[in-house]
């Protein structure tokens, strides 16, 4: 059996997150999917996939696999590019996902400026707010905010950020200010849902006390991007990122409130835990495109963004 076509097969299996669409993928039928893989687990006499009637996730001999997988097949369409251009032109596929809010404001235009200079790169952004499995989602870099626990990802920052309280200055004036964390409890709150949880427990710090304040959310969005434009719209208190709504707070569009406080949505979060960074898999071979996209975002965003 053609060991590449194995590993393109295992790899279609973990992106199309099923056998039946790897198999519509590659034209193959379910049956000679299901026999192929596990002629590979034998083969190799380990299990590669938990298997149920809805679900696939990857063993720990599986992640290793597939992420050897993905550079093999990468290198392949490397040489590939090479053989037929006959130089190291830089092409193929970058997958990209950013939150919304930053997606927009931020990283759309630098793929923009990025795709100007390698014109033959095609890019896939995916905006959202959700937390992905880099290993099982085919994605080569994350943009996220916040410290990493995945010793098997690189993550580097993009920016620092903080996170803060904010409203809209007709609010304001409508519902009053707040001198204490604890007047949430007489304001309309904003609050965002990440994988089906309310984070409605805020926490503040200062040079004296630690205070968990729970709010009572007026409206709620698993979108950042929606969070902030109902704060614009003058429907409440939100807690979040500064880089988010840096140019709202320039335009005076939105204040911030309780500004003696460091806040953020976990009691165990550090100062640096409100950073931007960018996440992507621990590799011995990157493809150049990621390699330039990598270091081309880092340097925008060190030239480009500034905090108040």
């Amino acid at each position: 059996m053609d060991k590449f076509a194995d590993m393109t097969l295992f790899a279609s299996i973990v992106q199309n997150q099923g056998l039946a669409a790897a198999g519509r993928e590659l034209g193959l039928s379910p049956a000679t999917v299901t026999a192929r893989l596990q002629a590979l687990e034998e083969r190799y006499g380990v299990k590669l996939l938990n298997r149920s009637t809805r679900h696939i996730s990857l063993t720990d001999s599986g992640a290793m696999y597939h992420q050897a997988c993905l550079e093999i097949i990468d290198t392949v369409k490397q040489t590939e590019n090479l053989l037929q251009t006959g130089s190291k032109q830089v092409r193929g596929t970058l997958k990209i996902s950013a939150p919304r809010d930053i997606g927009k404001q931020y990283i759309s235009p630098i793929v923009s400026a990025f795709c100007e200079q390698y014109p033959d790169v095609t890019p896939y952004l995916y905006l959202n707010d959700n937390l992905t499995n880099l290993a099982e989602s085919g994605l080569d870099v994350v943009i996220r905010y916040g410290e990493l626990a995945d010793s098997n990802l690189i993550s580097r920052k993009l920016a620092s950020s903080r996170r803060v309280l904010c409203a809209s200055p007709q609010y304001l004036a409508r519902k009053g200010t707040l001198l204490t964390p604890q007047d949430l409890a007489e304001h309309d709150c904003l609050a965002m849902v990440r994988s089906n949880e309310e984070l409605k427990t805020w926490h503040f710090q200062d040079d004296a006390q630690h205070n968990a304040i729970t709010v009572v959310p007026k409206r709620l969005s698993d979108d950042g991007e929606v969070i902030r434009q109902w704060a614009l719209d003058g429907a409440g208190i939100a807690l979040k990122s500064i880089l988010d709504i840096n140019e709202d707070l320039k335009q005076q569009r939105l204040v911030t409130v309780l500004n003696g406080y460091m806040k953020n949505f976990n009691a165990a979060t550090s100062a640096s835990g409100a950073d931007l960074n960018v996440i992507y898999l621990s590799r011995q071979y990157q493809p150049k495109r990621l390699r330039l996209f990598i270091d081309f975002l880092l340097e925008r965003f060190e030239r480009d963004v500034k905090l108040p």
